[in-house]
């Protein structure tokens, strides 16, 4: 196994947790759709949410719509709306610090500009991160091949030399289809055991 020089670590439910039952719950309360049809109808929609082609004022309407409603929700109201299921991982980060300044450390995310603008500044340690591969950016998403080239291209490092963390099997399974060491993303301390067997914890 080749030493890791670069760590990709996804947004979502692991450094920041995301609980789309929130999500879903506080747009019923708005539209008046049932939790769990909103929870569908968002299926449908998050690629090109992801890919950036769905965003803005647009994304603001299809989203209510995808609520029950008739009515738009003002763009402060959204935004608080649309953001409101997050929260910070802060056990992770103790452990994503201590990675900082022995390897190159980066973000790769599927993620919106209205979720990332929430998010960046409740997290201060991604700006020390040497790159934030943001799929809405780059019109690319999970599980698509390319997002993990242009993220390798981007950090300068060998498929092999770079390790992968993600709670999604499937975008797991993707990165090391291109070469990368990946691993599922569950709990902090999984990640500190995880860490020591690449050999990235003393």
């Amino acid at each position: 196994m080749a030493d890791i020089e670069v760590v990709l670590l996804d947004l979502g439910n692991v450094l920041a947790f995301h609980d789309d039952t929130v999500l879903c719950r506080r747009l019923s309360e708005y539209g008046g759709a049932p939790p769990e049809v909103i929870r569908q109808r968002l299926l449908a929609l998050w690629d090109p949410i992801n890919r950036g082609t769905l965003a803005g004022d647009e994304l603001r309407r299809t989203v209510c719509q995808a609520s029950g409603a008739t009515t738009v929700m003002d763009a402060e109201t959204f935004l608080q709306t649309w953001c409101c299921h997050f929260r910070i991982h802060h056990e992770v980060l103790p452990l994503v610090d201590d990675l900082l300044g022995r390897v190159k450390v980066a973000l790769l995310s599927n993620c919106n500009e209205m979720h990332w603008g929430f998010v960046r500044p409740l997290l201060p340690v991604v700006e020390r991160f040497c790159d934030r591969v943001l799929s809405y950016e780059l019109g690319l998403a999970k599980p698509d091949p390319e997002i993990f080239r242009t993220a390798l291209r981007r950090v300068g490092h060998r498929p092999e030399a770079c390790a992968f963390f993600d709670d999604v099997p499937a975008f797991v399974d993707a990165a090391r289809a291109v070469g990368v060491q990946a691993e599922v993303f569950s709990t902090a301390a999984n990640f500190r055991i995880q860490l020591a067997r690449l050999g990235l914890r003393a």
